[in-house]
């Protein structure tokens, strides 16, 4: 099957929004190719279908953090209703509900993304853990170089007190 729409562009509506990757009720009502209040109708309508671990309503603070970050949802900014987010499960629950093919090709496509930044996200787990490993392991070697460079300083220093001389001397 031929993707409709490339991943990177469907990677760049996905948020992280309360620890949950999702993606705003505008995004995929564009790319279902229906209006946002028919989406949200249809939701509305299957609420059964969407518990709060798929959907949920953003707060007004966090709708504008999303008007203020992403150009798009300028339009957005003086409404009144509050967009719904919708995880990767309302995604999938999202073409079920609006019933058509087109739903469900973009569904797939939708998917696909987000196994893909899941995969993403756990290589740079892994990365990041190695990096802070190194990073342990290299400030261990810097206390060790620092107490080797104050040992070199302390050698270097003359004494203060000069040295009582060996043997008889006159006075």
């Amino acid at each position: 099957m031929k993707d409709i729409i490339s991943l990177e562009t469907i990677e760049q509506k996905i948020f992280l929004i309360r620890g949950h990757k999702v993606m705003i009720d505008r995004d995929l009502a564009r790319l279902y190719g229906v209006e946002t209040k028919y989406l949200n109708r249809q939701v509305r309508r299957n609420i059964e279908r969407f518990p709060e671990e798929f959907m949920f309503n953003l707060t007004r603070e966090e709708k504008d953090e999303l008007v203020t970050i992403c150009h798009r949802f300028k339009t957005m900014k003086h409404s009144s209703t509050l967009p719904y987010a919708f995880t990767e499960h309302g995604v999938a629950m999202l073409a079920s509900v609006l019933k058509s093919e087109k739903a469900v090709k973009i569904s797939i496509v939708i998917n696909k993304a987000f196994v893909r930044l899941r995969r993403f996200i756990a290589t740079h787990k892994e990365l990041a853990h190695k990096l802070s490993e190194l990073e342990r392991k290299i400030a261990k070697h810097d206390e060790d170089i620092q107490a080797i460079f104050y040992a070199i300083k302390q050698l270097m220093t003359p004494s203060e007190k000069p040295k009582r001389k060996i043997g008889f001397h006159k006075e």
